[in-house]
């Protein structure tokens, strides 16, 4: 019994002895257990403890922190993040290899709510097996976006070094101790013509590339050893031709090398920078070129106003002895009233905060002996510039010379409107007063009481035609008569009339010139020019002298430049008309032909002589200049163009009016003037024609719209329309375009004081039209009447 006691004594302290120690072994487990917990905890990367079957063993904190669905695991949790399937291979993958007892991991990119639109953060996913518990495995989420980050900042990095190392405008090289190329760049491969690839990889070596083999020393294949490192060497392209480079090259210690040596090397393309230099020194030149030789005045100014460059136009227009201005202030170039204007411009141009710095203008008048207006145009270089102001001078002499004589022409030409339009009224009352004094000279004959009367009205109203004329001549607005003369015989015939209007005490001498071509002008005209400037030679020869009037033939190849005004080229005959006596003042030489201007006392002349005839030269097509020196004497010089063989001829050949003025027929006459109306209407019906009259445009088209297109015997059929030209509402030449379109081969005569030019441009070249010039008689009108109805 005591052993059986003692047994069980034994048995139960072996007992509660095991079970002393499976409590101490399972109190170790939980604390263990407990500490890969918090270890767990503290990591903060994501981790999960996964049986197979897709259970949770275990998570941490930070995987608990995922917005995942209770027992979600960690890889069916990324498996429904990832949006492409190549993402999701990767994860499956890990998950087989699990099943290998294989540890693997991949990297992805997860969306990043927080970053935005298109933000994401990379992870790198882990996934260990259990050694020895194929079930389970520990799955692991770490953060590596910083990581990524960097590294592809240095990928780009690395992307713009190679980039920059491969297109720089300077080549690279490195070989080893045999030639061989380690490295070259791309810019250098191109300038050999070669590729990367054929230069590092193939076999050529530097010496193959050198033009001269007695560049390399006998002990190495480098083009250069010991203490040299640069030198320049010609260098052979593929397609045959070379280039001269400088090399600058290092050298170092390579075990790992052929040769135990590689380069470090540096090549400029000297070719092209010499290329460059030249092109660079070209450009220098020209520019220096165009700075001198330019015509406008180009002048450097410091900050100072003083000048330290100029080119030669800016010399010579600020000084007539050729001295140099540099070094001068530039107001002290000017006249005194516009220096203030200089040093004025010259500060705006240098204000450093302004919308008006930077540039500024003044116009000036120069101190050298030529009288120069100028105007200057001063731009800023900036504060940092040696040179503080960049000048540009330009002459405006002329210029302002032009725009003063722009402004006479303008009344000049103001004055000629008023006297045309005054000539057109004062034709048409001479018109009347001439035709009505013939219808008296047909009742009385010579010897009448009344005759003589008559006759006195007749010429005076001729008188006062030809004042008109020299209105109209003025204005250059006159009717010519132009046929083809010889300047030497009008020249004859005129010659006694000279001598007696300029009087015993001035000599003239008329200089013929041989051969001279003829012109086509109008001859009482022309003669007219040449007593005006006669006449106006003996006024300024009161204590006598001597007049010369020369003729010649000239010829210009090229167009002519005469003061303002261009001769174009072509034959022409000049008239030169010439005194002795006191001359014309610069200022009023600029002012001779204007109307109403003279330079004699008040009541000794009207100031339309030289006016009228600038007028009649230029409406013939000529040109004329005056050249004149006080107490000297004055030349004018008249050009006309001469008139050819071919059209002188033609000229010739036109046939002559009958003297015999009756005829038949039926005329239009359209006259808003009622008495030249009334006039002409009786004159034509005493010659045998029917008239139709109309005092305006309008009722003569009515008259034609209502005119039966009958037989020539009809007296309703109309053969002839005689119409004024300036006329209210209708005018001439529209009437006329409209009665074409109804009658095409009616025939027009134009009645007018002025020029027959004023209307012809508008008719287009029509053929069967007429011109008849007032005033005129009435033989004129029924001779042009039966010249033209034939």
């Amino acid at each position: 019994m005591i052993l059986g006691g003692i047994l069980e004594l034994g048995l139960l302290g072996a007992l509660i002895f095991g079970f002393a120690i499976l409590l101490w072994r399972h109190l170790r487990i939980r604390h263990r257990l407990k500490l890969f917990e918090s270890a767990a905890a503290a990591v903060e990367d994501p981790m999960q403890v996964v049986r197979r079957g897709q259970r949770v063993l275990l998570s941490n904190p930070a995987c608990d922190a995922l917005p995942m669905q209770a027992d979600q695991t960690l890889p069916d949790w990324v498996l429904e993040q990832l949006s492409t399937a190549e993402e999701r291979a990767e994860v499956e993958r890990l998950q087989r290899q699990l099943e290998t007892g294989m540890h693997g991991e991949t990297e992805i990119a997860l969306p990043d709510e927080e970053g935005g639109d298109n933000a994401v953060l990379w992870y790198r996913i882990s996934a260990f097996p259990f050694p020895g518990r194929a079930r389970e495995s520990l799955w692991t989420m770490r953060n590596i976006t910083m990581r990524r980050q960097m590294e592809l900042v240095l990928r780009n990095e690395h992307k713009r070094f190679f980039d920059l190392l491969e297109h720089a405008p300077v080549g690279f090289y490195s070989v080893d101790g045999e030639g061989r190329f380690i490295y070259i760049n791309r810019i250098m491969a191109e300038w050999l013509g070669r590729s990367v690839r054929e230069l590092t990889q193939g076999s050529l070596r530097l010496h193959d590339i050198l033009a001269s083999r007695e560049q390399l020393p006998h002990s190495a294949y480098l083009p250069f050893v010991n203490e040299q490192r640069e030198g320049e060497v010609e260098l052979l392209c593929a397609g045959g031709g070379s280039f001269t480079a400088l090399i600058i090259q290092d050298q170092v210690e390579d075990t790992g090398s052929a040769g135990g040596l590689r380069t470090r090397s540096v090549v400029r393309h000297l070719t092209a920078e010499r290329q460059t230099e030249a092109a660079l020194e070209l450009t220098e030149q020209r520019f220096q070129r165009l700075f001198s030789e330019a015509p406008v005045g180009i002048a450097l100014l410091n900050r100072d106003g003083r000048i330290t460059e100029c080119n030669r136009a800016f010399q010579d227009m600020v000084d007539d002895e050729g001295r140099s201005p540099v070094g001068q202030d530039l107001a002290d170039l000017v006249e005194a009233d516009s220096r203030a204007r200089v040093h004025a411009a010259v500060e705006q141009a240098l204000l450093p905060d302004s919308e008006a710095a930077g540039s500024s203008f003044a116009e000036v008048q120069l101190t050298c002996a030529r009288e120069l207006r100028c105007s200057l145009t001063l731009r800023s270089f900036g504060q940092e510039a040696e040179h503080g102001l960049i000048v540009h001078m330009i002459d405006t002499t002329e210029q302002k010379a032009l725009e003063v004589q722009f402004a006479q022409s303008q009344k000049m030409q103001a004055v000629g409107q008023l006297a045309g339009g005054i000539a057109h009224d004062f034709n048409n009352l001479l018109t009347a007063m001439i035709g009505f004094s013939d219808l008296l000279l047909l009742r009385h004959r010579p010897g009448d009481q009344s005759f003589v009367d008559i006759m006195q009205i007749k010429q005076n109203a001729n008188r006062a035609a030809n004042l008109v004329r020299q209105l109209l001549a003025f204005s250059r607005q006159q009717t010519l008569q132009p046929r083809v003369l010889n300047v030497t015989d009008i020249l004859a015939e005129i010659s006694h009339l000279l001598r007696r209007l300029i009087g015993e005490r001035i000599d003239l001498k008329v200089v013929h010139g041989r051969d001279l071509g003829p012109v086509k002008a109008d001859q009482g005209q022309l003669e007219q020019v040449i007593i005006n400037l006669a006449v106006n030679a003996r006024d300024a020869m009161q204590d006598g002298g001597r007049l010369f009037i020369r003729t010649s033939n000239v010829s210009f190849g090229n167009a002519q430049r005469f003061g303002n005004e261009t001769v174009p080229p072509g034959e022409y005959v000049q008239i030169e008309v010439e005194d002795t006596g006191s001359g014309i003042s610069r200022e009023n030489l600029n002012r001779i032909f204007e109307p109403f201007f003279s330079t004699k006392e008040v009541g000794e002349g009207t100031g339309l002589g030289l006016s009228t005839v600038y007028g009649i030269v230029k409406q013939t097509g000529g040109h004329i200049f005056v050249d004149s020196h006080l107490n000297k004497g004055t030349r004018f010089s008249i050009y006309l163009p001469q008139h050819s063989r071919e059209r002188q001829e033609a000229d010739e050949a036109d046939p002559q009016a009958s003297r015999d003025l009756t005829g038949r027929g039926t005329v239009l006459l359209v006259e808003d003037e009622d008495a030249v109306r009334s006039f002409s209407s009786r004159a034509l019906r005493n010659k045998g024609y029917q008239v139709l009259e109309a005092r305006s445009g309008e009722m003569a088209l009515d008259i034609l719209q209502g005119t039966p297109d009958n037989s020539e015997e009809d007296p309703g059929n109309i053969n002839l329309l005689i119409t004024d030209v300036v006329m209210p509402q209708l005018d001439g030449p529209s009437l006329v375009r409209k009665a074409r379109e109804l009658f095409p081969e009616l025939k027009v005569i134009f009645i007018s004081g002025y020029a027959e030019d004023s209307f012809r441009e508008q008719m287009d070249g029509d053929e069967g039209i007429y011109f008849l010039p007032k005033p005129f008689s009435l033989k004129q009108l029924a001779g042009k009447v039966k010249e033209v109805m034939g």
